[in-house]
């Protein structure tokens, strides 16, 4: 294993956030989960030095208060030393509009929230899998 994955999961439901922490924070892989609850929060935490800055990966919901995943995505693309950052969406949002934007911005990955909680423990489990496996791209000096 390449080191441990440090997630920043955007996220305003706590259920969701909830869901997320038993999938993920209980593996190995996984060394941090921070939870931001809007765009505007991640972003004070992207810029605010206090998150891991090696292996840091983006975990973001769409609609959301204040600053929306899209929104988001802009940001961090829009910025030298975030940009490379893997963002993936987890969303509740299957419309085509939603995943054109996402992909636009260079989204990582787009994956549709399932109510029923198997296929959604199913999901994590494997973006949990490919994360751990994949190399992260080095941060800008």
């Amino acid at each position: 294993m390449a080191g441990a994955i440090h997630v920043l999961l955007v996220e305003d439901d706590p259920l969701t956030v909830i869901n997320v922490r038993r999938a993920l924070g209980t593996t190995a892989e996984i060394g941090s989960i921070t939870v931001a609850a809007d765009g505007l929060d991640a972003l004070e935490l992207l810029l605010g030095g206090t998150l891991a800055s090696e292996r840091l990966l983006v975990i973001t919901d769409l609609a959301m208060p204040r600053m929306t995943g899209l929104e988001l995505l802009a940001a961090i693309r829009a910025h030298p030393q975030l940009r490379s950052m893997p963002v993936v969406v987890l969303t509740t949002s299957s419309s085509d509009r939603d995943r054109h934007a996402a992909f636009a911005l260079q989204v990582a990955g787009y994956f549709v929230k399932k109510a029923a909680r198997k296929p959604f423990d199913e999901l994590l489990q494997w973006m949990r899998n490919y994360w751990s496996s994949g190399e992260f791209a080095p941060r800008p000096s």
